[in-house]
């Protein structure tokens, strides 16, 4: 117990927290000028059109965090389409923390898909709609990702939490840093509906914006994290995401979303897991 508490501490030392310009924290990786940052850098835009999508990814890296990112999805007929937001590291055992959001017909609910990879192993999807246009003005999509949890938030109300289960045998990502990444592309072969429903390229270029980006988090740098500092323990409250855990309150939210908003749970479905459900999700309260 000693020992952890020592390792908190260490961790808790020099929290590294980001905010400021996109341009400060991202690079727009592709797309032959179909991303932007534009409003002296404070937004930006990524477009799809029937040529391409685009995308950028952060300049850091990050070995535990709480990160947040305002998204404007695409409007209108956005069929066949995915904007994808999504913490992962590299290699052929990569860890990977998924949001991606599924475009639709208009009129139609975007479906708002999560996973999570340990060691190259996902296959953990949970999705839902959401109890909002997210089209009609920005929202706020957060990770927390510390040693012992994974919980992703929607205007900070928690939809799923992915609790470490080593003690069950089952891979955790807490020791591969991972870079931020996000795009916009088409993937009408199964985005909407299975594939049913095909890209309307009439109605291109698509478009979504980010803005407010903050990461309070552990910088990988040079082989090294920047909360491996011997120094004095900053304030708790400036490391709390490293111990954070969901409260009463936060648990009833979290039954409230998946209650009423959780459309696909792979810890439900038996007929995909014939020899017995993953360990993690028999170990779920």
């Amino acid at each position: 117990m000693a020992s952890m508490l020592h390792f908190f501490l260490l961790l808790g030392s020099l929290m590294v927290a980001s905010a400021g310009s996109l341009n400060e924290n991202f690079d727009i990786t592709w797309g032959d000028g179909r991303g932007k940052m534009i409003n002296n850098a404070n937004l930006l835009t990524l477009s799809l059109d029937k040529a391409s999508g685009s995308g950028f990814q952060s300049k850091n890296e990050y070995l535990f965090g709480k990160i947040d990112m305002q998204v404007k999805l695409v409007a209108g007929n956005s069929a066949g389409t995915v904007t994808a937001y999504y913490l992962s590291s590299k290699g052929s055992t990569w860890d990977e923390i998924d949001f991606e959001f599924l475009g639709n017909l208009s009129g139609d609910p975007y479906i708002l898909h999560t996973n999570v990879f340990s060691q190259g192993k996902g296959n953990r999807e949970q999705q839902f709609y959401l109890w909002f246009d997210p089209t009609a003005d920005f929202h706020t999509y957060s990770i927390l990702w510390n040693p012992q949890r994974i919980v992703f938030f929607v205007d900070g109300t928690p939809i799923r939490e992915f609790n470490n289960s080593e003690s069950m045998g089952v891979p955790f990502p807490k020791n591969q840093p991972m870079k931020i990444y996000s795009s916009l592309w088409n993937a009408d072969d199964w985005a909407t509906r299975g594939g049913l429903v095909k890209t309307d390229w009439t109605q291109a270029p698509f478009t979504a914006s980010y803005r407010n980006f903050k990461a309070d988090a552990c910088v990988w740098s040079k082989g090294k994290s920047s909360c491996n500092s011997k120094a004095p323990s900053s304030s708790s409250r400036n490391g709390a995401w490293l111990t954070q855990e969901l409260d009463s309150t936060s648990q009833e939210r979290l039954k409230w979303v998946q209650k009423n908003y959780m459309i696909y749970n792979y810890c439900s479905d038996t007929k995909r897991f014939p020899q017995g459900l993953p360990a993690e999700c028999r170990s779920t309260k």
